[in-house]
């Protein structure tokens, strides 16, 4: 006898359309991509404020165009007055880095209008974007933990 394998992508139905609408919708509404950014930055259009969530010395070495300092760990309920009419555009080391998120939950209980930037500085580097910064290029593709943290 021949089991027949039953199929992974169909185990949990697709959602109605009119759900799949909605969540779909609601999910843009959080976040924007590298794709995105870059044609935005390329054809100049305003009203977003790219915001890098890493440490100081990350930043300094290589950070996305125009894009402001505030390491995730600093914000607080006064964190420094950051553009309020433009959407502030978060972004952190890259997929496995959560700090853009947390990021984004302070500062919009702050009031401010955020969005988290997929894939971060990694996948911005992966695709060809241009950094600023003292090292650009030469800077250190991921965090690395502090010796001794492990």
């Amino acid at each position: 006898m021949k089991l027949q394998a039953k199929s992974q992508v169909l185990a949990a139905p697709a959602a109605a359309s009119a759900d799949a609408l909605r969540y779909f919708t609601a999910k843009a509404a959080f976040e924007t991509d590298v794709a995105d950014v870059a044609y935005d930055l390329r054809e100049g259009i305003t009203g977003f404020q790219l915001v890098d969530v890493r440490d100081a010395r990350s930043y300094e070495e290589a950070h996305l165009p125009g894009a402001l300092s505030l390491p995730s760990g600093r914000i607080n309920h006064t964190s420094p007055e950051l553009p309020t009419d433009d959407v502030l555009i978060l972004y952190c080391w890259g997929p496995a880095c959560n700090g853009a998120s947390k990021a984004a939950a302070r500062l919009a209980a702050q009031g401010y209008l955020v969005k988290e930037m997929l894939g971060g500085i990694e996948y911005w580097r992966k695709e060809g974007g241009r950094l600023e910064g003292n090292l650009q290029e030469e800077a250190p593709l991921y965090y690395s933990m502090p010796a001794g943290s492990q």
